[in-house]
């Protein structure tokens, strides 16, 4: 109980100081945050860094991002509760746990086979009922589960895959970091009347995308 009680705290603080404190002010996005335990979602000998202000490696060379980006990226989409969400690099869970507190239906995606069979029984463990985990390539999106509203990459790649485009709804909006290896820029698309917009929100640097419309495997 007290382990449960510290973590809660840390929470907190990690809520205020590292995501409020820096202009995520979304109330449904905050109360996500508070409500998803993320030391639950780390290798069990970095849960004492849970909740401190920046990525952690979960293996394969993967990292469950730093909190603040997480909520950044994650209001960036602007969710109201009735959207499909598509989300690319699964990781730990983490990312899709947290949408799923936010949006009607989850669909993630992993490359990594043993990366995906434990976010899928660690949500489902959780009660996930609406988080749908997926192992394969990403970068092809999931068109039989077409059309989203909202689509998330959590890897980075020189452009945005064309098929997670051609998979976003009239009026959704991706999310993805867009550049080279070494470093990217975060990027805001919004499709309208077939058409998208673009807007470039922050440097930012993510472990590559990999996959047939990503960079090869190394």
């Amino acid at each position: 109980m007290k382990d449960d009680m510290d973590y809660q705290k840390a929470r907190e603080r990690m809520v205020e100081r590292q995501i409020a404190r820096r202009g995520i002010d979304s109330p449904r996005v905050l109360e996500a945050f508070r409500s998803v335990p993320r030391h639950l979602f780390v290798p069990q000998h970095k849960r004492e860094f849970a909740y401190s202000d920046g990525p952690l490696p979960i293996g394969r060379g993967q990292t469950i991002s730093q909190p603040y980006i997480v909520a950044y990226m994650t209001e960036a989409l602007e969710l109201q509760g009735e959207e499909r969400v598509l989300e690319i690099g699964t990781g730990s869970g983490y990312q899709a746990a947290i949408l799923g507190e936010l949006a009607a239906e989850v669909y993630t995606v992993e490359r990594h086979q043993d990366l995906a069979k434990t976010a899928s029984q660690r949500l489902q463990d959780m009660d996930y009922e609406n988080i749908h985990v997926i192992q394969g390539d990403g970068t092809e999106g999931l068109p039989e589960h077409a059309p989203f509203q909202g689509v998330i990459v959590t890897a980075a790649a020189p452009e945005v895959p064309r098929p997670l485009l051609d998979q976003l709804d009239e009026g959704g909006r991706l999310i993805m970091p867009v550049g080279s290896r070494g470093g990217q820029v975060l990027k805001l698309y919004q499709r309208r009347e077939g058409d998208f917009s673009v807007k470039a929100l922050s440097p930012v640097a993510f472990v590559p995308l990999i996959g047939e419309h990503g960079h090869s495997a190394p």
